[in-house]
């Protein structure tokens, strides 16, 4: 498709989209837009807002702080009413827009400033205002919104044609695999820390995903290790990360992303630019899309004078006219409530059968946005995580759901998997464990903790050789759990080798109560753990316990005062599912 070209093909089929679902004060928003449209009645009686003569430096003066990707499209709009000398409360409406990034300004919003540099606030997303409100910071009142992007995937010409572009469509899950199952198609997109767009996606990415049974946080977790290798800052900053051309040698480039979850207005903007590299091509999810609602926030308006206040008002009402909504569609948007428009799809890259009309997906809560975040943030963060393995003889034990494998060969299966998902940074170490296996102690160090990315002196990686440890795991033949003496040992070593600017962990994967009468015991054991346990500098235990014969109450009590967190496993072969689980509630807790 050429960059300035419509596809080929016939237009789809356009209806609008359902408004949102809202979670405002309908009596704030509903009372303002009674008072946007009763002002302009009385302006226009009075002779106020249409075109006067020039304004000869009287004006108003508003200013408004805007998501660097619509800023462009409400200065055009401000150049008008300048340049017209529209009028509010008989003098010139003096608009100022500065662009700046939704989740700073949620940031500085959040503490609650006392003077706030702005009156009015147009970030991308209601959720960065809905963080405000749930951290009680300035007080923040959303009068409309004036207009909208659905988020897709786009796609440069030759990776979309290996998705099926344009006649394949897809589930959101199913479009996210599709386009990470390849190494060759390198899907990006913005960090959901920073960017509504990224977070949007990687919630509806985790919550259509994965198998009946499956839930919401490991489904997240799985997305997000996929996704995180190849974030980029904001969505402007994404788009750069397109090649300059869709050739061989372009597409063997393994520094740029060929597919990317961006929003429809981002793409529209990159297929518009010149010199931007090649056109995108637009897959829209069938389970509805999220989108950008682009809110039109008044910041604190207790505190604004009643000029201003007027004046924003005015701004809003030309924003929501014909001549607004012209400039906001020629920069990529839709209209406030995700009405399709034709030209702005084609533009942008879609072509039917592609699901334009579906309505947008419920967007989800503060709570879940907030849980999501905590899982992302530590699922990317490096990691430091010692595995500590019950070698005792009852790790030998079959599992009949399973094929007769035994616990072990799932555990280390399990592992394994765990294993891979690790990036060069993270740092993994591995224990065993049974009564008496090295001499008088029950604990032998099989690996220590260190990066998976660093070399021995035979270029072998330490990823290398975890994974022939593991492998080599096996249970020892008349041996017992020697639980408790490990644990402390294990726990001693990791807290004397913390790691700051990681998540530091101890996992513990046992089938047995501890069986070494000679052992520290179990309230030795919590004691000690107490004393051990920093609160500035956490080291999380978390307990798999496989099978019936587990103390799972022993276990309950050896973890609490690590703030980790205990697990009865029935089905070994699961363990890497409660494994990640357990270590995104440690990691969300933060430090204890």
């Amino acid at each position: 498709m050429g960059r300035h070209s419509l596809p080929d093909g016939s237009a789809p089929a356009i209806t609008g989209s359902r408004p949102p679902a809202r979670r405002r004060t309908p009596v704030l928003a509903t009372g303002l837009a009674l008072a946007v449209v009763a002002g302009s009645v009385v302006a226009l009686r009075s002779g106020l807002l249409p075109f006067g003569g020039p304004c000869d430096g009287n004006s108003t003066r508003l200013d408004v702080a805007a998501a660097p990707d619509i800023a462009p499209a409400l200065e055009a709009v401000a150049r008008t009413a300048r340049d017209g000398a529209i009028r509010t409360d008989g003098k010139c409406l003096d608009v100022q827009i500065t662009a700046r990034a939704a989740h700073d300004l949620a940031d500085a919003f959040g503490q609650r400033p006392a003077d706030p540099e702005f009156q009015v606030w147009i970030p991308d997303s209601s959720l960065w205002t809905d963080r405000v409100g749930a951290e009680r910071g300035t007080p923040l009142t959303t009068a409309g919104t004036i207009a909208s992007s659905p988020i897709a995937l786009g796609a440069v010409p030759t990776a979309a044609t290996s998705l099926g572009w344009p006649a394949k469509t897809y589930r959101w899950a199913e479009l996210t695999r599709a386009a990470t199952s390849s190494g060759a198609l390198r899907l990006g997109m913005a960090d959901p820390a920073r960017s509504a767009t990224g977070l949007l996606a990687l919630a509806r990415t985790s919550a259509t995903g994965g198998k009946e049974g499956d839930d919401a946080e490991t489904r997240a977790a799985a997305a997000a290790k996929l996704l995180h290798q190849r974030v980029a800052d904001g969505d402007r900053g994404v788009t750069a990360t397109l090649p300059k051309d869709d050739s061989g040698a372009a597409r063997d480039n393994p520094s740029r992303n060929r597919a990317l979850l961006l929003s429809e207005q981002a793409a529209y903007a990159h297929n518009t630019e010149s010199g931007g590299g090649p056109s995108l091509d637009l897959f829209y999810p069938q389970d509805g899309a999220a989108r950008l609602d682009y809110p039109y926030v008044l910041v604190d308006d207790e505190e604004m004078r009643p000029e201003q206040t007027r004046a924003a008002n005015r701004f809003m009402t030309l924003l929501g006219e014909a001549a607004g909504q012209r400039i906001l569609r020629a920069h990529g948007f839709r209209d406030g409530n995700g009405r399709a428009d034709a030209r702005v799809i084609r533009t942008a890259g879609g072509r039917a059968p592609q699901p334009f009309a579906a309505g947008p997906a419920d967007p989800p809560t503060v709570r879940e946005l907030q849980a999501l975040m905590g899982m992302w943030t530590i699922t990317v963060q490096s990691t430091r995580l010692t595995t500590v393995v019950d070698a005792s003889a009852s790790m030998g034990t079959p599992v009949a759901s399973q094929g007769g494998r035994t616990r072990m060969q799932l555990a280390k299966n399990s592992l394994l998997q765990a294993l891979a998902t690790g990036t060069p940074d993270d740092e993994f170490g591995l224990w065993k464990f049974a009564t008496f296996l090295d001499g008088p102690r029950d604990y032998v160090e099989v690996a220590p903790t260190g990066r998976l990315g660093d070399r021995d002196t035979n270029g072998a990686t330490h990823r290398d050789a975890l994974t022939a440890a593991l492998d080599s795991l096996t249970p020892e033949a008349r041996s017992g759990a020697g639980l408790y003496d490990t644990t402390l040992a294990a726990y001693e070593k990791a807290r004397a080798t913390y790691a700051s600017g990681k998540f530091n962990a101890l996992v513990l994967v046992t089938d047995s109560a501890d069986e070494d009468a000679g052992s520290i015991g179990l309230d030795g054991l919590v004691a000690r753990l107490t004393e051990l346990a920093d609160p500035k500098r956490p080291v999380p235990l978390i307990a798999l316990a496989l099978g019936p014969d587990a103390d799972t109450s022993a276990l309950d009590r050896i973890v609490a005062p690590t703030g980790g967190s205990a697990h009865r496993v029935d089905d070994p072969s699961q363990l890497y599912r409660v494994l990640l689980k357990a270590i995104i509630t440690a990691g969300g807790k933060g430090p204890h």
